[in-house]
């Protein structure tokens, strides 16, 4: 019996060493290992540099209204290894050029009883891993729902979170910082003072998930190439620290809805024992697939102004009227239909913005409020919606064209969809016509409000189908699309670049909604920029919102050299100068960085970064020898020090500094800052001073 017990012993080890496969990453950074246990349940773990990160971790999905779910009785019937490595350049970005540079396995498992088959496959960069579950075409999974998905990311102590509740649909939170174990009270706050969701968990939390542990590693938890599938919350086992997969149900309460062959979006773990590192990782982007558009040359980067911020304060409104009543009972035309003076896309104030645009080098001009159904929104109609056509009496369609035109500027067009999103596709292929004919080539998609019809959630399988649906529909017109209130991105910008900015986060309006925490900028690109660009739409002189409108009391929180800072580290090809022509006015020497930064870059450096701390980036304009440098600063003053090594051997530069003034201060002196100018080369060293909430920037000129 002992024997034949010690027999069995070495047969289980041995068996155990069979089914365990390895994956290391290119340089070896990465050790990732695949196992099954004794039920045949799917694992992984993560080793960086020798020490574990992320825990055994169990895999699978668990489905609706079926026998067996895939979750467990796998056997390991193939594996593939495999090495990819190119080069690919992106139509616009942080740098002209990215390496995609990954050691690939590729595990089939077959289920005992049901001889159902999946594929998991796992991708190892330098920077960190991404996996996926592949259905192949087979007999006996074809059509399936997902109740939900098992993914785990099993965590290796109590690590600091920067972290937004698990919501349905909204992103629109400043972030937390905390401990893991304490997001259970924390987050039960969070609901009390913002409940969105029909139904929460209490330890919920949003990806893209920034974590540091005790020992300095700092882990980033996303998804990449969300495509017909829900968009993956995180739930925390808080007594074990393990996170996992919580999809985003449809109306029905139903995860996902599966046709085989098909797979599921990667999901992500960036991993680096240097902050700078995570924010220069283009992991999501190489997990996506390459541009499908094929020319790609009408896709450009765009520095706006516009008809926005005046109606956010409060200063100006959306609609031509506030007679609802009236305009809902058919007087289409308005004929009768009272204007209530404070409409802010008229023809007068549009053309204000459109000489300001060409006065200081804009690109273009973006206009809300523009057309009807505003009126039944702020009439609080059940079902909203707009026409996406018509505008109103007072906005001139073609005559502000040829004015635009004619200054070489052109209108962005919006669209507030108010999330009818049934509606918004059938007048869709005619709403784009109507830009095409009238010069606009870029939207401003909103999805503000509760998704119709009822029931159904911002970010479940269906609307995220819509999202890409709206994007590939803008190509055939080709039309760029920046979407507010849309899902998260994933780096699906890869694939479709036409899609050059995205909201999905809490941005500059809530500054006029109560306010942001100070060091919310340096927390974003660590978080939600981590899939693709923000419409961050920066660039806020007057800090007092109450001087826009006396009944809005309320303040950014944020000095001028700080709002100069986000064009630099809040990447966009989209970047707007969101404040009025009459504060920039009063501000001219300020403003000159905005009208001097570029959109597009060939290359970047990330100079120092600590997620809630600060962030100190250097770019290069694309096409030139000039840098551009922004610092943003959190809660606390401190000192930066900069080394210009990045600049050319050989070369004299003229630095623009624009910073804090010594007595700055985001709440009490947001707007004191100081210029100057010096000479600087590659061997240059500077030491600057950053105020609470503020920050500096740096234009870096080439001299000739």
């Amino acid at each position: 019996m002992k024997n034949l017990f010690f027999a069995s012993l070495i047969l289980f080890a041995f068996s155990s060493i069979a089914e365990a496969q390895q994956l290391k990453s290119p340089e070896g950074k990465f050790v990732m290992e695949f196992s099954l246990q004794n039920d045949g349940t799917p694992t992984y773990n993560l080793k960086y540099k020798n020490k574990e990160v992320v825990k055994t971790s169990k895999l699978g999905l668990e489905l609706k209204d079926d026998k067996k779910s895939l979750l467990n009785d796998f056997t390991i019937t193939d594996t593939k290894t495999s090495t990819f490595d190119e080069t690919w350049k992106p139509v616009w970005g942080e740098v002209d050029h990215i390496r995609n540079h990954y050691n690939e396995l590729a595990v089939t498992l077959n289920q005992k009883g049901t001889d159902r088959q999946i594929i998991i496959r796992f991708r190892l960069f330098d920077d960190g891993l991404g996996f996926r579950y592949e259905f192949p075409a087979q007999k006996n999974l074809t059509y399936f729902v997902i109740k939900e998905e098992r993914s785990q990311f099993a965590m290796t102590g109590d690590h600091t979170a920067f972290w937004i509740p698990g919501d349905y649909d909204t992103q629109e939170y400043d972030y937390t910082k905390s401990k893991l174990s304490e997001i259970r009270g924390l987050s039960e706050k969070a609901y009390t003072a913002n409940v969105s969701q029909k139904s929460f968990s209490p330890t919920g939390v949003q990806t893209s998930l920034m974590l540091k542990t005790a020992d300095g590693i700092y882990i980033n938890l996303h998804e990449a190439a969300l495509i017909d599938y829900s968009c993956m919350h995180l739930n925390l086992d808080d007594k074990n620290l393990i996170f996992e997969s919580w999809l985003t149900p449809d109306a029905k309460g139903d995860k996902g809805h599966m046709q085989a062959p098909n797979h599921s979006p990667w999901r992500t773990i960036i991993i680096s024992d240097d902050a700078r590192e995570i924010l220069a990782s283009k992991m999501t982007y190489n997990l996506n697939d390459p541009s499908k558009i094929e020319n790609t040359s009408w896709i450009k980067p765009v520095k706006y102004v516009g008809v926005w911020w005046e109606m956010i304060t409060g200063k100006s409104s959306w609609s031509y009227t506030n007679d609802f009543p009236t305009v809902q009972l058919g007087v289409s035309d308005f004929s009768k239909a009272k204007p209530n003076g404070t409409h802010g896309a008229n023809n007068a104030n549009v053309k204000k913005y459109i000489d300001f645009a060409a006065a200081n080098g804009f690109d273009a001009v973006l206009v809300e409020g523009w057309n009807e159904g505003w009126e039944d929104w702020f009439g609080h109609s059940k079902d909203y919606v707009f026409d996406f056509l018509t505008p109103y009496p007072d906005f001139d369609v073609k005559g502000l064209h040829e004015y635009a035109k004619s200054k070489g500027v052109k209108i962005i067009m919006h669209h507030e969809t108010s999330g009818s999103v049934r509606n918004y596709e059938r007048h869709m292929d005619a709403a784009y016509k109507f830009m095409n004919d009238n010069g606009y080539d870029a939207v401003k998609s909103g999805y503000v409000g509760d998704i119709l019809p009822r029931g159904e959630n911002h970010y479940s399988q269906w609307i995220v189908n819509h999202y890409q649906y709206a994007i590939e529909k803008a190509a055939d017109y080709k039309i760029m699309v920046n979407a507010h209130e849309a899902v998260r991105p994933t780096g699906i910008a890869r694939t479709y670049p036409n899609l050059i900015g995205n909201e999905a986060a809490r941005g500059t309006e809530y500054q006029a909604f109560g306010g942001s925490k100070p060091n919310h900028v340096t927390v974003l690109p660590f978080t939600r920029l981590i899939g693709g660009p923000m419409d961050y739409t920066p660039g806020i002189f007057e800090m007092d919102i109450s001087k826009m409108n006396p009944e809005n009391k309320s303040h950014v929180n944020s000095t001028i050299a700080n709002q100069l800072a986000l064009y630099v580290t809040m990447y966009s090809p989209l970047q707007m100068a969101a404040d009025t022509p009459e504060n920039y006015n009063r501000f001219p020497d300020a403003f000159q960085f905005i009208k001097d930064v570029a959109v597009d870059w060939s290359e970047s450096k990330y100079i120092e970064a600590e997620p809630g701390d600060f962030i100190t980036v250097a770019r290069k304009a694309k096409g030139t020898n000039n840098w551009f440098v922004g610092n943003v600063n959190g809660d606390n003053s401190r000192t930066s020090n900069i080394d210009f090594g990045f600049l050319e051997k050989g070369k004299k530069y003229t630095a623009t500094i624009y910073a804090d003034a010594k007595d700055a201060h985001y709440k009490t002196n947001p707007q004191a800052y100081t210029i100057k100018k010096i000479a600087v080369t590659n061997k240059s060293k500077l030491s600057q001073f950053s105020a609470p909430g503020g920050g500096y920037a740096i234009s870096i000129i080439e001299n000739k």
